[in-house]
């Protein structure tokens, strides 16, 4: 109700500016009456320009307002609603000019960020509209007693947020914002888990609280959470369906539980609306690889290089394809990027692994290894990888893992036989394996599923009162607890088997860590041990970047120990679980394939099909760096490719120890 006197102009304002949120049309009336009656008052234009525009007359709402923002230069709602009319009229420039003008003005007028956010999205300027966006955040906090803490969130300082969020939550322990900014203190501090749980209760007490409900999507996305993510991306989305930010995040989560169609039609649709979005491009020459529409995929690297030259993930993308070596223009626009001081250590990163590979293409290893070696050192930069702790979590599995400890829990885990787990190194031939069984008409691929370790996380997660440390916490799970596990697993990777075939692959190649966790509670399950020449998937992994996970790949001796460590495993599982295990050399398999392919369908149970001879024939997404190797037939030419770079390798040759000899196990 209008806090003015009755039938005062004060009042008139008041009760016009009320309307404009839901009736902007009544607004303009009552506007139009005020300006009737006093024609010079800013108050009645402003409510008139903001009632236009919110009615979607653009051009009239630019009309009322561009004069007055030239009388009140220093208005911040002024410059903000002209921002919006020149937005509406699709004039970016004008509409970016005018709304950084009115934060400046007004730091803390939020709508005002969120707009300059969304403006620059729309003109691909990913860095500003992600500043804009944090920014718009900070300034949503309205609270007194939480500016302190949003500021430090604003700063990067997150140990002082924490601290400051904990304080205020001793006193007022329901106050729903405060969680939420907790949250996002635990997820820069790298405590997903927490976080997830603080934004969960988030959404209990306020189910309509969709920052929230965004950070939690969020978040399970980058956890690999995505079957979690979807309930909440489209509860968003029903309310506001056209927000371009659910819309990306919506296609992304698709494309991880291998729903690429539509993931592929979505990022379409969003480049109609947002053309000059070089990282949507991006996402979408990725599903596109994964599709195998590959020239249409390069097209799409290409045209995010052209709207952001210095975007070094698009380079590394298109090198990936590792079909084509890169053109002279192309190499020159790499050569000449790296030259900028201004370049991120991402897009300088991924900028030294595409350049390595048009070295290396054209024959230059000693260039090649040189821009791999700068890529590695950027990345490694940014990882916490502890050899040691490998070691360590080998022994302590060769010290569990016996074979009375598994006589005594023959009878528990799930019956289930329909995983075929693909264990070992990246780079060792994984794909290759997987494409060949999914080629079979009883067998689906899915992709390097995350749900073991996930499983793994959980018994981890409650160490706290001084539990055992994992693997040991599995010697305190009875028969019931490791089927319920096995059961959880089959149920969780539901939504990656879209075909009802009866068996899948499973080709997380880390999962070798958990052989012993998956035969108590899968016990039926195949496992297979993909495995190649230690110098040749050494350097091979040495010379990718991963877009995840693999920290042990960007240091030649770790990479050394790390092989060493699997071997060292596996040659224990060999002992205390004879023939449990099924390996297949990469190198037997280039050199006999039909030989090596008979061989892993006998092992698996499978009937021999003459399509898994012919695998690169099979249309299936594939989802992994060597997605275009694997859809032509077997070739022999990487076989021998890490001896140009032998005089570079002692580091890894050193590392390995008796592995560099003793690699291939009970296939010697």
């Amino acid at each position: 109700m209008p806090s003015a006197p009755p039938g005062s102009l004060a009042a008139a304002i008041e009760l016009a500016s009320a309307l404009l949120a839901t009736d902007p049309a009544q607004a303009g009336r009552r506007a139009r009456d005020i300006l009737q009656a006093t024609p010079d008052d800013p108050r009645g234009r402003l409510i008139l320009g903001s009632a236009l525009r919110r009615q979607g007359d653009f051009a009239a709402a630019r009309a009322v307002l561009e004069p007055l923002a030239r009388a009140y230069p220093n208005a911040a709602l002024t410059q903000y609603e002209l921002g919006l009319a020149f937005s509406g009229l699709g004039d970016a420039p004008a509409g970016i000019d005018v709304l950084r003008r009115a934060v400046g003005l007004k730091p803390d007028l939020a709508e005002a960020w969120k707009a300059l956010g969304d403006e620059l999205f729309r003109a691909g300027d990913v860095a500003g509209a992600e500043a804009a966006f944090k920014a718009h955040v900070r300034a949503a906090v309205r609270d007194p007693h939480l500016m302190g803490a949003a500021d430090a969130l604003f700063a990067d300082d997150a140990v002082l947020a924490e601290r400051l969020l904990r304080a205020h939550l001793d006193r007022r322990p329901d106050d729903v914002a405060a969680r939420q900014l907790l949250a996002q203190a635990c997820v820069q501090l790298g405590r997903r888990d927490e976080a997830q749980g603080l934004l969960a209760a988030c959404l209990q007490a306020d189910p309509g609280r969709d920052g929230a409900r965004f950070q939690l999507a969020e978040l399970l996305f980058h956890q690999q959470k995505a079957a979690e993510a979807l309930p909440h991306i489209r509860a968003l989305l029903a309310r506001e369906p056209d927000d371009p930010a659910f819309r990306n995040l919506l296609a992304a989560c698709l494309g991880m539980v291998g729903d690429y169609g539509p993931a592929i039609e979505i990022y379409e649709r969003l480049l109609a609306d947002y053309p000059k979005h070089p990282r949507i491009w991006l996402n979408l020459g990725h599903a596109l690889r994964t599709v195998g529409r590959r020239d249409d995929a390069v097209a799409a690297y290409r045209q995010c290089i052209a709207l952001a030259p210095g975007l070094g993930d698009a380079y590394w993308s298109l090198a990936n394809l590792k079909t084509a070596s890169a053109t002279a223009g192309i190499e020159a626009a790499m050569r000449s990027q790296l030259a900028r001081s201004d370049l991120t250590d991402d897009d300088r990163l991924h900028l030294h692994y595409a350049l390595g590979k048009a070295l290396e293409d054209r024959g230059e290893p000693a260039g090649a290894f040189g821009q791999y070696s700068a890529g590695a050192e950027l990345r490694r930069k940014d990882l916490r990888y502890d050899a040691d702790e490998t070691t360590a979590l080998m022994r302590r599995s060769v010290a569990l893992f016996t074979p009375a400890f598994f006589e005594t829990r023959a009878d528990a885990g799930s019956p289930s036989d329909a995983p075929i787990f693909v264990v070992g190194l990246p780079r060792s031939g994984s794909t290759l394996i997987e494409q060949i069984l999914a080629s079979h008409s009883l067998v689906e691929g899915t992709m390097e599923l995350p749900d073991i370790a996930l499983i793994a996380q959980g018994l981890i997660r409650p160490r706290a009162g001084g539990a055992a440390p994992y693997p040991d916490v599995l010697a305190g799970l009875d028969a019931g607890q490791l089927s319920a596990l096995g059961e959880a697993y089959i149920e969780r990777t539901r939504v990656q088997r879209k075909s009802g075939r009866p068996f899948f692959v499973d080709k997380m190649p880390n999962n070798f860590h958990h052989i012993g966790l998956i035969q108590l509670i899968l016990p039926n399950a195949r496992i297979i041990d993909a495995r190649r020449h230690p110098l040749g998937s050494g350097f091979s992994a040495f010379r990718q970047h991963f877009a995840h996970g693999h920290a042990f790949s960007y240091d030649l001796a770790d990479l050394g120990r790390y092989y060493r460590d699997y071997v060292e495993l596996m040659a224990h599982f060999d002992a205390v679980l004879p023939g449990r295990i099924h390996r297949v050399i990469y190198e037997d398999l280039v050199e006999d394939t039909e030989r090596e392919v008979l061989r892993l369908l006998d092992d698996c149970g499978l009937p021999f099909e003459p399509g898994c001879l012919k695998f690169y024939e099979n249309a299936r997404a594939v989802r992994t760096v060597s997605s275009e190797q694997v859809r032509r037939p077997i070739f022999r030419e990487g076989l021998e490719q890490w001896r140009a770079y032998e005089p570079w390798l002692d580091p890894l040759k050193t590392a390995l120890g008796p592995a560099l000899e003793g690699w291939r196990g009970n296939r010697a």
